[in-house]
């Protein structure tokens, strides 16, 4: 019992991300969708992030976010739903190379056991970097996620866009 408590310890307390995840996102604006009287309103909230790993490449997702006292407190538990869409917004370099479905960006979701994920893959046929956004639970995961693709192209004179199946980890 105590190895148990233990380890549901270390992975509450332990940080949940990776060694080269993503900085925090930028928040670019929330709006409303549930007016609260006395407490704060449930809002979804839109926010940019750049690929740590892949320069040029920019995601944008958007999350709902609880009012009420609880959400106020931290203590809500997020809804699972996310939308997802990533874009080249410069020339393509990869830093290091990647397993496939590596995270890009990892938060809690909830004061315990939900996470929201981004992770990064490649599909190497038609060289596109392919993003999945997800949210996961420790007992049970949810099924709602979006996917957003990003086709690497020539940028500028930049010359030939580099192939992501070179950066990929097998």
């Amino acid at each position: 019992m105590r190895s148990l408590l233990c380890a549901l310890a270390l992975m509450v307390l332990s940080p949940a991300l990776p060694a080269r995840a993503a900085d925090e996102p930028d928040l670019i604006f929330k709006k409303t969708t549930v007016w609260k009287f006395l407490s704060p309103d449930h809002k979804l909230a839109t926010y940019a992030i750049d690929d740590p790993l892949v320069d040029g490449v920019a995601c944008h997702f958007t999350v709902p976010e609880k009012g009420g006292w609880t959400g106020w407190l931290g203590l809500a538990e997020e809804l699972s739903n996310a939308s997802l869409a990533c874009r080249q917004i410069g020339p393509v370099v990869f830093k290091e190379k990647f397993e496939q479905g590596d995270d890009m960006y990892r938060k809690r979701r909830s004061f315990f056991f939900k996470k929201m994920q981004i992770v990064r893959g490649c599909d190497k046929k038609r060289n596109v970097l392919v993003y999945l956004v997800y949210t996961d639970k420790l007992i049970e995961g949810s099924p709602e996620n979006s996917t957003s693709t990003v086709p690497i192209m020539p940028w500028g004179t930049a010359g030939e866009a580099p192939r992501c199946a070179d950066w990929v980890t097998e």
